[in-house]
């Protein structure tokens, strides 16, 4: 999930938004405004509007405080920690990799629950300090109070919501992290994580189903639509646990290419499209000059090029030189390959030992080996 609007950095940490995001926002503030009117008629548009709209943004500073908490706790056990995005359904933190123990899973898991648990908790007792009286629970006269209290119910409530047995929500960690401890097998919890995840998913769509026809209107259509959310989520991770079983033990010195195709760096761009690219189909190409390895060049540099420009610019202009790209050890893993593939959004990986190009490794032709397994069940 990448952030359309960057918001700035929190303890080293990207905050952004999803673009879904704000159609999310603008449906919570005409939500909070239809409420705040119905209950209080006598606050005037101004009031009503200017109330929910605050509301609105305190509700998704608490979620990304929810976030923010995955990933303090995340990078105090020495993972790191890439971003936080605001999304249609919450929040999402980037961790860029797994925990390395249940321990490590299980507080990851369990901080962001806790976090907005305190900060509703804190919304009631400044509500009940400003005022706040059971007599008006259901219409506190006080905007201040209104919103205090919305905030205090509805971050309880994200809590309780995400404590939710089963992948993505932090209930599944727990979970995975449980089951993990129980059975020193990190797979068996990630696989029966995902599982109860699905079924979760599955239960809310059904339920939403019932009520949408039942008479609950948009309310039924949205659970149907945070179920479709995680049943996609719950697949999603176990698909991951699928790969990584598939590509376990494999080297970058088991899958990449060793004959990789060689252009000249004086080679002109509209030579290499034409008489390279176009004829054999290859998207990475080694640039030498006089005998030695100066970088990369695919389609995406090339792209970057004005057609016009192609007869006049050389590919050692725009090539990727070797020692600005990012590189792995002959002895890495397969999937730490592809974590770096998308963490840096790159679609090939140079192999490199003693400062010398050993092979390259495309995402392609990982995928077309996953293909090959897949169909032979290897």
């Amino acid at each position: 999930m990448h952030a359309t609007i960057r918001l700035g950095r929190i303890f080293g940490i990207q905050i952004g938004l999803h673009y879904s995001w704000l159609i999310i926002a603008m449906l919570v503030a005409f939500s909070l405004a239809a409420q705040f009117r119905s209950v209080n008629p006598g606050w005037g548009e101004r009031t009503i509007w200017a109330t929910a709209i605050l509301t609105a943004v305190l509700f998704f500073v608490a979620i990304i405080l929810h976030e923010l908490s995955h990933s303090v706790v995340a990078k105090a056990r020495g993972l790191p920690v890439r971003s936080i995005t605001l999304f249609a359904l919450g929040g999402v933190a980037e961790i860029d990799k797994d925990a390395g123990d249940a321990k490590t899973e299980f507080l990851i898991g369990i901080v962001g629950p806790f976090a907005s648990t305190v900060i509703g908790l804190i919304c009631l007792v400044l509500a009940l300090a400003l005022g706040w009286e059971m007599s008006d629970v259901a219409a506190p006269k006080s905007p201040v109070v209104a919103m205090l209290m919305w905030l205090g119910v509805i971050n309880i409530g994200l809590a309780v919501f995400n404590l939710i047995p089963g992948f993505p929500l932090d209930g599944g960690r727990v979970l995975r992290a449980i089951v993990w401890w129980v059975t020193g097998d990190v797979e068996r919890s990630t696989r029966a994580a995902s599982w109860v995840g699905q079924l979760v998913a599955f239960g809310f769509i059904v339920i939403g189903i019932f009520r949408f026809f039942g008479g609950a209107g948009f309310g039924g259509l949205w659970l149907v639509f945070i179920g479709w959310f995680l049943l996609g989520a719950a697949r999603t991770s176990y698909a991951q646990l699928a790969i990584a079983e598939s590509l376990r033990g494999l080297r970058a010195l088991d899958v990449m290419t060793k004959d990789c195709p060689v252009v000249s760096g004086r080679t002109n761009l509209k030579t290499l499209v034409e008489e390279h690219l176009m004829r054999t189909g290859n998207r990475c190409f080694v640039v030498e000059e006089q005998g030695r390895i100066t970088g990369l060049i695919t389609p995406h540099e090339i792209k970057a090029v004005p057609r016009n420009r192609w007869p006049f610019t050389t590919v050692d202009e725009v090539m990727r030189p070797l020692d600005q790209l990012q590189t792995v050890k002959p002895e890495a893993s397969i999937m730490a390959v592809l974590e770096m593939m998308g963490r840096e959004d790159i679609n090939q990986i140079p192999v490199v030992a003693d400062g010398q190009l050993q092979g390259i490794i495309s995402r392609a032709h990982i995928l077309g080996l996953l293909q090959t397994r897949a169909e032979l069940r290897v």
